[in-house]
């Protein structure tokens, strides 16, 4: 049951929501990829704006960041939001079938057009505590561009933004109720551009040095590589330009973008320098020269087990959701086009005692179409191979984050069926419940000293090595 505060805090959402149910659709409307947000960021400064936040534009010199912030004094506390989408996932809402809005456009599926809003909804809410009670303290959404591509949140902790809260809150649409824990990989990523000397490839081959056998050997290299780096990492590649479709032409130019990926950010950096020998071993080899640029990278998760255990209990007293037959319906549907029960909504490593309850509970679920359950809450070390700029955050401030159910259970990630959803019954509902918590969280750190205090201890020990910092001293955030 929810405190008198919190419960106010919770029928202001209840009042509203269809405030922010609108700022989500049109979000999702927009559909904006990494760093070209700007659309959104226009959008959420001007409702921060209008719900009496001050607001900072271009953040860290990022054009499509920002901040709105209210109240004064400490403690800090930070509301995280993100808001743009994928490339090639344009499907018209609530279809039961691939159907794209525009062939081959943009589209949410990892449900940015939700966590941006509900992140608004929270810090909104809070706000509202702050006015009434006039105590001491600060709440401040961030808007925080390009976490698909980009790592917009990485960039500002280059810059030391983090470090002026006092903790950080975040939340992520997904198919499981549950508070998120452990870590998970770094990230680096870098784009080659290897350029050549033309040349008729019949004619005069012997004065032609191709930019495309540069990127080939690159490859080679790094597949040799792969034997002598530690089981943990990993190392993708695209190759974005062969230079042309002509065989009969030695091409000049052609990119190669690599990712290089780590359990830790340090690991990841190392590994990143070895990539870049090959790169320039491949140059030598061909006779042809190449720009290296650094296009972003992450540190991994840092958790909090103090906040995880907070977020849980509002969890449990916010309530969750009461989805609608046509809620079910839509799930059900959406289900049939695809395999999977469910099960892969919890991350981590499964021989994990405390991750089995929730594994038991999600096999319970069976086949049923939405996760419409809390999972157990646990808090471990356990690793998820994905990557995700919040590690960053979590570095320099106390984090951690909560997963709320806004799709069916075992939806694939980053999907058309994911687009379906983002503006349906389901997925605002579940955006309407992660507002809550994430508001109520974010009373307990503004009031409880303890809690804060535990967090921050707990912060302290975690991260004494020393945060390593993956955006390199002189790059730029760059839309790909």
């Amino acid at each position: 049951m929810l405190s008198a505060e919190k419960q106010a805090m919770a029928d202001f959402l209840d009042g509203h929501v269809s405030y922010f149910e609108e700022i989500a659709d049109q979000i999702w409307e927009y559909a904006e990829l990494s760093l070209k947000e700007h659309q959104s960021a226009a959008l959420y400064c001007e409702k921060l704006r209008e719900l009496g936040f001050n607001v900072t534009e271009k953040l860290c010199g990022i054009e499509t960041a920002f901040c709105g912030s209210y109240g004064s004094g400490h403690p800090v506390i930070g509301i995280l939001g993100e808001f743009d989408a994928l490339s090639g996932l344009s499907q018209k809402a609530g279809e039961t079938s691939p159907d794209p809005v525009i062939p081959g456009g943009s589209g949410h599926g990892c449900g940015h057009n939700l966590l941006g809003a509900g992140s608004l909804a929270a810090a909104a809410a809070v706000k509202t505590w702050l006015e009434k009670s006039g105590k001491p303290g600060t709440v401040i959404f961030y808007g925080c561009p390009g976490e698909e591509g980009g790592a917009g949140k990485a960039y500002m902790a280059r810059e030391g933004l983090w470090k002026e809260l006092d903790a950080a809150l975040s939340w992520h649409p997904g198919d499981a109720n549950q508070t998120q824990t452990g870590t998970n990989n770094s990230c680096i990523q870098v784009l080659y551009k290897f350029s050549g000397i033309p040349a008729h490839a019949a004619g005069d081959p012997f004065n032609g040095r191709s930019a495309l056998d540069a990127v080939e050997l690159m490859n080679v290299g790094v597949q040799f590589l792969r034997e002598h780096m530690t089981p943990d990492c990993r190392i993708h590649y695209a190759i974005t330009d062969t230079g042309g479709i002509s065989p009969n032409v030695v091409q000049a130019k052609a990119s190669v973008l690599y990712m290089v990926r780590a359990n830790k950010v340090a690991d990841s950096v190392k590994l990143q320098a070895r990539v870049d020998d090959i790169a320039k071993g491949a140059a030598l080899m061909t006779g042809t020269s190449f720009e290296r640029v650094f296009i972003d990278g992450t540190a991994e998760l840092v958790p909090n087990y103090a906040i995880e255990k907070a977020l849980y209990a509002n969890m449990e007293a916010v309530g969750l959701p009461a989805f609608s037959e046509e809620d079910y319906a839509l799930a059900a549907a959406l289900k049939q086009t695809y395999p999977g029960n469910g099960m892969d909504a919890v991350k981590g490593a499964r021989e994990d005692p405390a991750i089995k309850k929730t594994v038991a509970a999600l096999s319970e679920n069976g086949t049923k179409a939405i996760n419409d359950f809390l999972s157990p809450l646990y808090s471990s070390t356990s690793f998820s191979p994905g990557s995700t700029d919040v590690g960053d955050v979590s570095w320099l401030t106390p984090s951690s984050q909560i997963e709320a159910v806004c799709w069916p259970a075992g939806v694939p990630g980053h999907s058309w069926q994911i687009v379906a959803c983002g503006k349906s019954g389901l997925a605002h509902k579940g955006m309407l419940f992660a507002a809550k918590v994430l508001a109520a969280t974010a009373l307990d750190l503004l009031t409880d000293e303890k809690l804060l205090s535990d967090a921050k201890a707990e912060f302290a020990g975690r991260t004494e090595g020393g945060y390593v910092c993956p955006i390199e001293p002189d790059a730029v955030p760059i839309a790909l």
